[in-house]
């Protein structure tokens, strides 16, 4: 996949009260994105929808996510629509 496909998405990270870092600073080419990451190398981030990306979630369920495996396995990974499901429960 092309990054300038991904980057075109409307979908963009969000600041957030608990983030410690930010990935990808000074790399244009993949944009910031501010996290949260624990001592246990957790990541945690937020993405802000459109409301036309909204409106798609609710009346068609879905959420896709593309992640850069670099042909490594990939990690656990874990989304949710509730704050609390990131930092009470994490996985």
């Amino acid at each position: 996949m092309d990054y300038g496909q991904i980057k075109s998405a409307k979908m963009k990270p969000s600041k957030f009260p608990e983030q410690n870092t930010v990935y990808a600073e000074n790399q244009d080419e993949y944009g910031n994105m501010p996290a949260f990451k624990d001592e246990d190398g957790v990541v945690v981030s937020c993405w802000k929808l459109t409301f036309r990306e909204r409106l798609r979630v609710l009346f068609r369920g879905y959420i896709w996510l593309s992640l850069m495996s670099f042909n490594k396995p990939l990690t656990p990974s874990y989304m949710s629509t509730k704050k609390s499901d990131m930092f009470e429960n994490p996985l």
